[in-house]
C-alpha cells in the first residue's frame, strides 16, 4: 500500500470529521488526560487494516502508540484482541471513528472476497474486483480484495485499456476501436474487449485483443463459445454474477471472474473499541 497516499487521504478524512474541533472531547478533557482503547472483533472474519491503524493514529498525533496484534489477512474470531492505542484522550476520541470506519469496511470486504475465494478453491479461476469502488476509498478496497486472496483488475482508467460496449459504438466496430487503440498506446498496456455475442467474440479475436470480457453471458454460453477462443488470449466472466451463480462460472474455464459486489454491496465487519482512562498518569 502507498503509504504517503494513505497519510494524504487520512488527512483529508480527519479534517472532514473535525472541522472546526470536537465539541464533546475538548469540553470533557484536559490535554493532560490520557487513556487508551482496545479494538476488538465482534464478529469471525479476515482482518485488514493495520497500516490504518498505525499511520492513522500516528499521523494524528505522533505520542500515540499503536500496537496492533494481527496482520492483514489474518482470520479473527469473535471477542478476539485486534490492536491497543494509547495516547492523549482528546487525540483517540477524535481519530477513533475515521479509523474504525476504515478497519471494517476493509475487513469486511477482504472476509467477503476470502469467502468467494474458498468456494472456487480448486477450479484454477482468478477472482478479481472491478471499478465499482467507493470515491476516494478505491486504493484502501482493492488493497482489501488482495488480503482476502482475490486480484485487482484495473485500477483505473489509466493503467489497461478496455473497450465496452459504448466506446465500439461510438468507434463503429470492435475492429476499429482495437486497430486505433493499438496503432497509439503503448506495448505494456493491455487491451481488453467487452463482448456479448458470438459474432462479436469471433472479430475480438482476429482483431488481436489481449483480454476477452464475456459479458452478461450465462455460464452455459460462456462453455459453448470458450472454445473459439485462442489460448494466449486471456478470458474474463463478468456481469451480475452472485455468491450463488459463482460456482458455475468457475466451471466454464474462464480464466478470471470480476465481481463487483465485493465492494460495492459488501457489510463493514463489526469491530469495537473500548475505553480505560487513566487520570493524571
Amino acid at each position: 500500500m502507498n503509504k504517503m497516499k494513505l497519510k494524504s487521504m487520512l488527512e483529508d478524512f480527519y479534517r472532514e470529521d473535525l472541522g472546526d474541533g470536537d465539541h464533546s472531547s475538548e469540553i470533557l478533557f484536559s490535554k493532560d488526560d490520557e487513556g487508551s482503547f482496545s479494538f476488538l472483533m465482534k464478529e469471525r472474519g479476515i482482518f485488514c487494516g493495520k497500516d490504518v491503524i498505525e499511520v492513522g493514529f500516528g499521523l494524528f498525533n505522533p505520542s500515540i502508540q499503536a500496537r496492533v496484534f494481527i496482520e492483514d489477512g489474518e482470520m479473527v474470531e469473535t471477542g478476539q484482541l485486534i490492536a491497543e492505542i494509547r495516547g492523549p484522550m482528546r487525540d483517540l476520541l477524535q481519530a477513533e471513528r475515521v479509523v474504525l470506519n476504515l478497519i471494517q469496511r476493509m475487513s469486511g470486504i477482504a472476509t467477503e472476497t476470502h469467502r468467494a475465494v474458498q468456494q472456487v478453491k480448486g477450479s484454477g479461476v482468478r477472482l478479481c474486483d472491478t471499478r465499482k469502488t467507493t470515491p476516494g476509498l478505491r486504493m484502501l478496497e482493492k488493497y482489501a480484495v488482495r488480503t482476502g486472496g482475490g486480484f485487482n483488475h484495473r485500477n483505473g482508467l489509466y493503467d489497461a485499456v478496455m473497450l465496452k460496449d459504448n466506446h465500439i459504438s461510438f468507434a463503429g466496430s470492435i475492429s476499429k476501436a482495437v486497430k486505433k487503440v493499438k496503432s497509439q498506446i503503448g506495448h505494456m498496456v493491455k487491451v481488453e474487449v467487452e463482448i456479448e455475442t458470438r459474432e462479436q467474440l469471433v472479430e475480438a479475436i482476429e482483431s488481436g485483443a489481449d483480454v476477452i470480457m464475456f459479458d452478461n453471458c450465462s455460464p452455459e454460453t460462456i462453455r459453448e463459445w470458450i472454445p473459439l477462443v485462442p489460448s494466449h488470449i486471456v478470458t474474463e466472466a463478468s456481469g451480475g454474477i452472485t455468491r450463488e451463480s459463482l460456482n458455475a462460472y468457475a466451471e466454464t474455464g474462464i480464466h478470471y471472474i470480476s465481481l463487483g459486489y465485493l465492494t460495492h454491496s459488501v457489510k463493514s465487519l463489526d469491530i469495537s473499541a473500548r475505553v480505560r482512562i487513566a487520570k493524571g498518569v
